[in-house]
Protein backbone atom coordinates (compact mmCIF):
# COMPACT_ATOMS: atom_id res chain seq x y z
CA UNK A 1 0.00 0.00 0.00
CA UNK A 2 1.51 3.29 -1.16
CA UNK A 3 1.74 5.65 1.84
CA UNK A 4 2.23 8.78 -0.28
CA UNK A 5 -0.81 7.95 -2.39
CA UNK A 6 -2.92 7.71 0.76
CA UNK A 7 -1.52 10.89 2.29
CA UNK A 8 -2.26 12.84 -0.89
CA UNK A 9 -5.80 11.45 -1.03
CA UNK A 10 -7.00 11.75 2.58
CA UNK A 11 -10.58 12.57 1.57
CA UNK A 12 -10.90 8.93 0.52
CA UNK A 13 -9.82 7.67 3.96
CA UNK A 14 -12.80 7.00 6.20
CA UNK A 15 -13.87 4.83 9.14
CA UNK A 16 -15.83 1.62 9.07
CA UNK A 17 -17.68 0.46 12.17
CA UNK A 18 -17.99 -3.13 13.39
CA UNK A 19 -20.70 -3.53 16.03
CA UNK A 20 -20.02 -5.21 19.37
CA UNK A 21 -22.95 -6.98 21.03
CA UNK A 22 -23.57 -7.56 24.72
CA UNK A 23 -24.59 -10.86 26.30
CA UNK A 24 -26.88 -9.35 28.90
CA UNK A 25 -28.95 -7.08 26.64
CA UNK A 26 -28.35 -8.80 23.27
CA UNK A 27 -27.93 -5.40 21.63
CA UNK A 28 -25.18 -3.20 20.18
CA UNK A 29 -23.19 -1.62 23.01
CA UNK A 30 -20.14 -0.44 21.06
CA UNK A 31 -18.41 -0.15 17.69
CA UNK A 32 -14.81 -0.85 16.80
CA UNK A 33 -13.45 1.82 14.46
CA UNK A 34 -11.57 0.40 11.47
CA UNK A 35 -9.73 2.36 8.78
CA UNK A 36 -10.71 2.08 5.11
CA UNK A 37 -9.43 3.65 1.89
CA UNK A 38 -11.25 3.86 -1.42
CA UNK A 39 -9.25 3.76 -4.62
CA UNK A 40 -10.62 3.23 -8.13
CA UNK A 41 -14.00 2.31 -6.65
CA UNK A 42 -12.52 -0.39 -4.40
CA UNK A 43 -12.72 -0.15 -0.61
CA UNK A 44 -9.69 -1.65 1.12
CA UNK A 45 -8.48 -1.99 4.69
CA UNK A 46 -5.87 0.43 6.02
CA UNK A 47 -4.51 -2.30 8.26
CA UNK A 48 -1.44 -2.93 6.06
CA UNK A 49 -0.68 0.81 6.13
CA UNK A 50 -0.67 0.96 9.93
CA UNK A 51 1.29 -2.29 10.31
CA UNK A 52 4.01 -1.34 7.82
CA UNK A 53 7.17 -0.72 9.83
CA UNK A 54 8.69 1.27 6.95
CA UNK A 55 6.06 4.04 7.12
CA UNK A 56 7.00 6.88 9.52
CA UNK A 57 4.86 7.32 12.64
CA UNK A 58 3.97 10.89 11.69
CA UNK A 59 2.35 9.64 8.46
CA UNK A 60 0.39 7.00 10.40
CA UNK A 61 -0.67 9.54 13.00
CA UNK A 62 -1.97 11.93 10.36
CA UNK A 63 -4.16 9.25 8.80
CA UNK A 64 -5.20 7.84 12.15
CA UNK A 65 -6.26 11.13 13.68
CA UNK A 66 -8.32 11.87 10.56
CA UNK A 67 -10.14 8.54 11.01
CA UNK A 68 -10.70 9.27 14.69
CA UNK A 69 -12.17 12.69 13.93
CA UNK A 70 -14.52 11.30 11.29
CA UNK A 71 -15.57 8.45 13.57
CA UNK A 72 -16.26 10.62 16.60
CA UNK A 73 -18.11 13.13 14.45
CA UNK A 74 -20.55 10.33 13.65
CA UNK A 75 -20.48 9.16 17.27
CA UNK A 76 -22.22 12.38 18.26
CA UNK A 77 -25.32 11.02 16.46
CA UNK A 78 -25.67 7.98 18.73
CA UNK A 79 -27.01 7.35 22.22
CA UNK A 80 -24.66 8.38 25.01
CA UNK A 81 -24.07 4.83 26.27
CA UNK A 82 -22.61 3.49 22.99
CA UNK A 83 -18.83 3.10 23.24
CA UNK A 84 -16.16 3.36 20.56
CA UNK A 85 -13.09 1.13 20.41
CA UNK A 86 -10.05 2.87 18.93
CA UNK A 87 -7.08 0.68 17.97
CA UNK A 88 -3.77 2.11 19.17
CA UNK A 89 -0.40 0.40 19.11
CA UNK A 90 2.13 1.72 21.59
CA UNK A 91 4.20 3.66 19.04
CA UNK A 92 1.15 5.48 17.70
CA UNK A 93 -0.19 6.22 21.16
CA UNK A 94 3.17 7.60 22.33
CA UNK A 95 3.43 9.93 19.33
CA UNK A 96 3.95 13.43 20.74
CA UNK A 97 3.92 11.84 24.22
CA UNK A 98 0.24 11.09 23.70
CA UNK A 99 -0.78 14.73 23.95
CA UNK A 100 -1.97 15.46 20.36
CA UNK A 101 -4.34 12.50 20.48
CA UNK A 102 -5.70 13.49 23.88
CA UNK A 103 -6.32 17.06 22.72
CA UNK A 104 -8.44 15.78 19.85
CA UNK A 105 -10.52 13.74 22.30
CA UNK A 106 -10.91 16.71 24.63
CA UNK A 107 -12.13 18.83 21.72
CA UNK A 108 -14.96 16.34 21.20
CA UNK A 109 -15.64 16.26 24.94
CA UNK A 110 -16.37 19.99 24.74
CA UNK A 111 -18.97 19.16 22.09
CA UNK A 112 -20.74 16.74 24.41
CA UNK A 113 -18.93 13.42 23.82
CA UNK A 114 -18.16 11.81 27.17
CA UNK A 115 -14.67 10.30 27.20
CA UNK A 116 -16.13 7.41 29.20
CA UNK A 117 -17.38 6.20 25.82
CA UNK A 118 -13.83 5.80 24.50
CA UNK A 119 -12.08 2.42 24.76
CA UNK A 120 -8.43 2.30 23.72
CA UNK A 121 -7.65 -1.12 22.29
CA UNK A 122 -3.91 -1.20 22.81
CA UNK A 123 -1.07 -3.42 21.66
CA UNK A 124 2.52 -3.13 22.85
CA UNK A 125 3.87 -6.48 21.69
CA UNK A 126 6.56 -5.04 19.40
CA UNK A 127 7.11 -1.80 21.29
CA UNK A 128 10.79 -0.93 21.75
CA UNK A 129 10.29 2.16 23.90
CA UNK A 130 10.01 2.69 27.64
CA UNK A 131 7.08 0.59 28.89
CA UNK A 132 6.92 2.49 32.17
CA UNK A 133 6.27 5.74 30.31
CA UNK A 134 3.68 3.98 28.18
CA UNK A 135 1.93 2.61 31.28
CA UNK A 136 1.96 6.04 32.92
CA UNK A 137 0.33 7.51 29.82
CA UNK A 138 -2.44 4.89 29.94
CA UNK A 139 -3.07 5.64 33.61
CA UNK A 140 -3.19 9.35 32.76
CA UNK A 141 -5.80 8.69 30.07
CA UNK A 142 -7.82 6.72 32.59
CA UNK A 143 -8.18 9.80 34.77
CA UNK A 144 -10.40 11.18 31.99
CA UNK A 145 -12.67 8.11 32.13
CA UNK A 146 -11.12 6.44 29.07
CA UNK A 147 -11.25 2.63 29.23
CA UNK A 148 -8.40 0.29 28.30
CA UNK A 149 -8.70 -2.98 26.36
CA UNK A 150 -5.89 -5.39 25.56
CA UNK A 151 -6.22 -6.94 22.13
CA UNK A 152 -5.69 -10.54 21.04
CA UNK A 153 -4.78 -13.60 23.05
CA UNK A 154 -1.17 -14.76 23.09
CA UNK A 155 0.39 -17.87 24.56
CA UNK A 156 3.57 -16.13 25.65
CA UNK A 157 4.02 -15.13 29.26
CA UNK A 158 4.44 -11.46 28.26
CA UNK A 159 0.74 -11.26 27.49
CA UNK A 160 -0.33 -12.42 30.96
CA UNK A 161 2.25 -10.21 32.63
CA UNK A 162 0.89 -7.17 30.82
CA UNK A 163 -2.66 -7.99 31.85
CA UNK A 164 -1.54 -8.21 35.46
CA UNK A 165 0.38 -4.93 35.20
CA UNK A 166 -2.23 -2.87 33.35
CA UNK A 167 -5.40 -4.44 34.77
CA UNK A 168 -7.40 -3.56 31.64
CA UNK A 169 -11.13 -2.96 31.70
CA UNK A 170 -11.65 -5.34 28.76
CA UNK A 171 -9.67 -8.33 27.50
CA UNK A 172 -10.19 -9.12 23.84
CA UNK A 173 -9.89 -12.77 22.80
CA UNK A 174 -9.35 -13.72 19.17
CA UNK A 175 -11.30 -16.87 18.29
CA UNK A 176 -9.25 -17.62 15.17
CA UNK A 177 -7.40 -20.22 17.26
CA UNK A 178 -10.58 -22.32 17.50
CA UNK A 179 -10.30 -23.12 13.80
CA UNK A 180 -7.17 -25.17 14.43
CA UNK A 181 -7.64 -28.57 16.08
CA UNK A 182 -3.91 -28.56 16.84
CA UNK A 183 -4.22 -25.51 19.08
CA UNK A 184 -7.73 -26.20 20.38
CA UNK A 185 -6.74 -27.94 23.62
CA UNK A 186 -3.97 -25.48 24.46
CA UNK A 187 -6.30 -22.61 23.65
CA UNK A 188 -8.88 -23.92 26.12
CA UNK A 189 -6.25 -24.20 28.85
CA UNK A 190 -4.96 -20.67 28.21
CA UNK A 191 -8.51 -19.32 28.10
CA UNK A 192 -9.36 -20.93 31.44
CA UNK A 193 -6.36 -19.26 33.06
CA UNK A 194 -7.26 -15.99 31.37
CA UNK A 195 -10.87 -16.10 32.58
CA UNK A 196 -9.69 -16.60 36.16
CA UNK A 197 -7.33 -13.64 35.81
CA UNK A 198 -10.06 -11.48 34.27
CA UNK A 199 -12.40 -12.28 37.13
CA UNK A 200 -9.72 -11.43 39.67
CA UNK A 201 -9.00 -7.98 38.20
CA UNK A 202 -12.62 -7.23 37.27
CA UNK A 203 -12.13 -7.21 33.49
CA UNK A 204 -14.82 -8.10 30.95
CA UNK A 205 -14.10 -10.63 28.17
CA UNK A 206 -14.76 -9.62 24.57
CA UNK A 207 -14.59 -12.40 21.97
CA UNK A 208 -13.75 -11.24 18.44
CA UNK A 209 -13.60 -12.93 15.03
CA UNK A 210 -16.78 -14.91 15.67
CA UNK A 211 -17.49 -16.38 12.24
CA UNK A 212 -19.64 -19.42 13.06
CA UNK A 213 -22.38 -20.39 15.49
CA UNK A 214 -20.19 -22.76 17.48
CA UNK A 215 -17.74 -19.92 18.14
CA UNK A 216 -20.54 -17.78 19.53
CA UNK A 217 -21.56 -20.69 21.74
CA UNK A 218 -17.95 -21.10 22.88
CA UNK A 219 -17.74 -17.40 23.74
CA UNK A 220 -21.04 -17.52 25.64
CA UNK A 221 -20.03 -20.64 27.57
CA UNK A 222 -16.64 -19.20 28.53
CA UNK A 223 -17.87 -16.05 30.16
CA UNK A 224 -17.89 -13.69 27.20
CA UNK A 225 -19.66 -10.44 28.05
CA UNK A 226 -19.21 -8.95 24.57
CA UNK A 227 -19.16 -10.48 21.06
CA UNK A 228 -17.89 -9.31 17.69
CA UNK A 229 -17.38 -10.88 14.27
CA UNK A 230 -18.66 -11.41 10.75
CA UNK A 231 -21.16 -14.02 11.96
CA UNK A 232 -22.90 -11.24 13.87
CA UNK A 233 -22.25 -8.30 11.54
CA UNK A 234 -19.38 -7.22 9.27
CA UNK A 235 -17.76 -3.77 9.43
CA UNK A 236 -19.80 -1.16 7.59
CA UNK A 237 -19.78 2.55 6.83
CA UNK A 238 -23.01 3.14 8.76
CA UNK A 239 -24.36 2.22 12.18
CA UNK A 240 -27.08 -0.38 12.63
CA UNK A 241 -30.12 -0.54 14.90
CA UNK A 242 -29.12 -1.42 18.44
CA UNK A 243 -31.68 -4.24 18.56
CA UNK A 244 -30.64 -5.53 15.13
CA UNK A 245 -29.83 -9.04 16.46
CA UNK A 246 -31.84 -9.05 19.66
CA UNK A 247 -34.38 -11.68 18.59
CA UNK A 248 -31.75 -13.87 16.91
CA UNK A 249 -29.37 -13.72 19.87
CA UNK A 250 -32.18 -14.52 22.32
CA UNK A 251 -32.98 -17.61 20.24
CA UNK A 252 -29.31 -18.61 20.12
CA UNK A 253 -28.87 -18.13 23.85
CA UNK A 254 -32.01 -20.17 24.50
CA UNK A 255 -30.50 -23.02 22.47
CA UNK A 256 -27.17 -22.69 24.32
CA UNK A 257 -28.94 -22.67 27.69
CA UNK A 258 -31.01 -25.74 26.83
CA UNK A 259 -27.90 -27.60 25.71
CA UNK A 260 -25.98 -26.68 28.86
CA UNK A 261 -28.92 -27.67 31.05
CA UNK A 262 -28.95 -31.11 29.42
CA UNK A 263 -25.22 -31.44 30.04
CA UNK A 264 -25.53 -30.32 33.65
CA UNK A 265 -28.40 -32.75 34.16
CA UNK A 266 -26.24 -35.54 32.76
CA UNK A 267 -23.39 -34.59 35.11
CA UNK A 268 -25.78 -34.50 38.07
CA UNK A 269 -27.22 -37.92 37.24
CA UNK A 270 -23.72 -39.36 36.76
CA UNK A 271 -22.69 -37.99 40.15
CA UNK A 272 -25.78 -39.59 41.69
CA UNK A 273 -24.93 -42.91 40.05
CA UNK A 274 -21.37 -42.85 41.42
CA UNK A 275 -22.63 -41.77 44.84
CA UNK A 276 -25.05 -44.71 45.09
CA UNK A 277 -22.67 -47.28 43.56
CA UNK A 278 -19.55 -46.32 45.47
CA UNK A 279 -21.37 -45.81 48.76
CA UNK A 280 -22.84 -49.31 48.58
CA UNK A 281 -19.45 -50.87 47.83
CA UNK A 282 -17.68 -48.90 50.58
CA UNK A 283 -20.32 -49.86 53.17
CA UNK A 284 -20.07 -53.54 52.22
CA UNK A 285 -16.27 -53.43 52.49
CA UNK A 286 -16.03 -51.13 55.50
CA UNK A 287 -14.05 -53.66 57.52
CA UNK A 288 -12.07 -55.00 54.57
CA UNK A 289 -8.57 -54.09 53.47
CA UNK A 290 -7.91 -51.50 50.79
CA UNK A 291 -7.08 -54.32 48.38
CA UNK A 292 -10.49 -55.94 48.83
CA UNK A 293 -12.22 -52.57 48.45
CA UNK A 294 -10.37 -51.86 45.21
CA UNK A 295 -11.19 -55.31 43.82
CA UNK A 296 -14.89 -54.69 44.50
CA UNK A 297 -14.70 -51.27 42.86
CA UNK A 298 -12.87 -52.68 39.83
CA UNK A 299 -15.54 -55.31 39.38
CA UNK A 300 -18.22 -52.61 39.21
CA UNK A 301 -16.31 -49.80 37.45
CA UNK A 302 -13.90 -51.66 35.16
CA UNK A 303 -15.16 -49.97 31.98
CA UNK A 304 -15.45 -46.56 33.60
CA UNK A 305 -12.46 -45.84 35.84
CA UNK A 306 -8.74 -46.08 35.13
CA UNK A 307 -7.22 -45.05 38.45
CA UNK A 308 -8.19 -45.28 42.14
CA UNK A 309 -6.47 -44.29 45.37
CA UNK A 310 -7.19 -43.21 48.95
CA UNK A 311 -5.92 -40.06 50.71
CA UNK A 312 -6.32 -38.66 54.19
CA UNK A 313 -7.84 -35.26 54.87
CA UNK A 314 -4.45 -33.55 54.50
CA UNK A 315 -3.88 -34.99 51.04
CA UNK A 316 -1.36 -37.71 51.94
CA UNK A 317 -1.93 -40.86 49.92
CA UNK A 318 -2.69 -43.85 52.17
CA UNK A 319 -2.89 -46.43 49.42
CA UNK A 320 -1.00 -47.28 46.29
CA UNK A 321 -2.42 -46.17 42.96
CA UNK A 322 -4.60 -48.84 41.38
CA UNK A 323 -4.08 -48.13 37.69
CA UNK A 324 -5.55 -49.69 34.55
CA UNK A 325 -2.94 -49.99 31.81
CA UNK A 326 -2.80 -51.91 28.55
CA UNK A 327 -2.41 -55.20 30.41
CA UNK A 328 -5.15 -54.60 32.95
CA UNK A 329 -5.18 -53.33 36.50
CA UNK A 330 -1.97 -53.08 38.55
CA UNK A 331 -0.71 -51.51 41.75
CA UNK A 332 1.69 -48.53 41.73
CA UNK A 333 3.20 -48.52 45.21
CA UNK A 334 5.51 -45.57 44.43
CA UNK A 335 2.55 -43.23 44.96
CA UNK A 336 2.09 -44.27 48.59
CA UNK A 337 2.52 -41.31 51.00
CA UNK A 338 2.61 -38.71 48.22
CA UNK A 339 0.80 -35.47 49.05
CA UNK A 340 -1.77 -33.78 46.78
CA UNK A 341 -2.91 -30.87 48.94
CA UNK A 342 -1.15 -28.45 46.57
CA UNK A 343 -3.62 -29.23 43.79
CA UNK A 344 -6.21 -26.52 43.10
CA UNK A 345 -9.46 -27.04 45.04
CA UNK A 346 -8.17 -30.20 46.78
CA UNK A 347 -8.62 -29.00 50.37
CA UNK A 348 -11.76 -27.08 49.45
CA UNK A 349 -13.33 -30.29 48.13
CA UNK A 350 -12.25 -32.21 51.23
CA UNK A 351 -14.04 -29.70 53.46
CA UNK A 352 -17.16 -29.77 51.26
CA UNK A 353 -17.26 -33.58 51.33
CA UNK A 354 -16.81 -33.58 55.10
CA UNK A 355 -19.72 -31.19 55.64
CA UNK A 356 -22.04 -32.57 52.96
CA UNK A 357 -21.16 -36.23 53.62
CA UNK A 358 -21.42 -37.08 49.95
CA UNK A 359 -19.16 -37.51 46.95
CA UNK A 360 -18.27 -34.90 44.33
CA UNK A 361 -17.79 -35.18 40.57
CA UNK A 362 -15.08 -32.80 39.36
CA UNK A 363 -15.05 -30.50 36.36
CA UNK A 364 -13.21 -31.59 33.24
CA UNK A 365 -9.45 -31.28 33.46
CA UNK A 366 -6.30 -32.61 31.80
CA UNK A 367 -4.64 -35.50 33.64
CA UNK A 368 -0.95 -34.87 34.37
CA UNK A 369 0.17 -38.45 33.64
CA UNK A 370 -1.97 -39.47 30.66
CA UNK A 371 -2.59 -36.04 29.11
CA UNK A 372 -6.24 -37.00 28.57
CA UNK A 373 -9.34 -35.05 29.53
CA UNK A 374 -10.91 -36.70 32.57
CA UNK A 375 -13.15 -36.20 35.59
CA UNK A 376 -12.60 -37.44 39.13
CA UNK A 377 -15.21 -38.72 41.56
CA UNK A 378 -14.15 -38.22 45.17
CA UNK A 379 -15.97 -39.84 48.08
CA UNK A 380 -15.71 -39.52 51.90
CA UNK A 381 -15.21 -43.04 53.24
CA UNK A 382 -15.12 -41.93 56.88
CA UNK A 383 -13.92 -38.98 58.96
CA UNK A 384 -10.33 -39.27 57.76
CA UNK A 385 -10.20 -41.27 54.51
CA UNK A 386 -11.24 -40.07 51.06
CA UNK A 387 -11.52 -42.21 47.95
CA UNK A 388 -10.62 -40.82 44.53
CA UNK A 389 -11.73 -42.48 41.29
CA UNK A 390 -10.46 -41.09 37.97
CA UNK A 391 -12.94 -41.57 35.12
CA UNK A 392 -11.49 -42.38 31.70
CA UNK A 393 -11.81 -40.17 28.64
CA UNK A 394 -13.23 -43.14 26.75
CA UNK A 395 -16.20 -43.31 29.12
CA UNK A 396 -16.73 -39.54 28.90
CA UNK A 397 -16.55 -39.73 25.10
CA UNK A 398 -19.16 -42.49 25.04
CA UNK A 399 -21.36 -40.29 27.23
CA UNK A 400 -20.60 -37.09 25.36
CA UNK A 401 -22.81 -34.89 27.52
CA UNK A 402 -20.14 -35.34 30.19
CA UNK A 403 -17.56 -33.60 27.97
Amino acid sequence: MDALEILSDLENCFPYFQPIFSADEQCVIAYEVLGRYQSAGEVMSLGPFFHDGQIPDEYKFEVDILLVKKALEKALELEEDVRFFLNRNADLLMYGHGEPFLQELLAFEKRGLSLKRIVLEISDRNYQGDLDQFDHLLQYYRTYGIKIAIASIGSESHYFERIGELEPDIIKINLQALKSTATGINFNDVLFSLSLLARKIGAALLFENIEMSYQLQFAWKNGGHYYQGYYLHPPAAEFIRRDFLKYRLKEKFHDFISYEKRKLEAVFKTAEYFQATVQEIVIKNRKSSYDNLFQALIKELDGIAFRMYICDEDGFQKSANIFKGKNGWNSQSEYLNKNWSWRPYFLENIIKMRHEQKGRLSDLYCDIDTGETIRTFSFPMNETDYLFIDISYQYLFEHDQLL
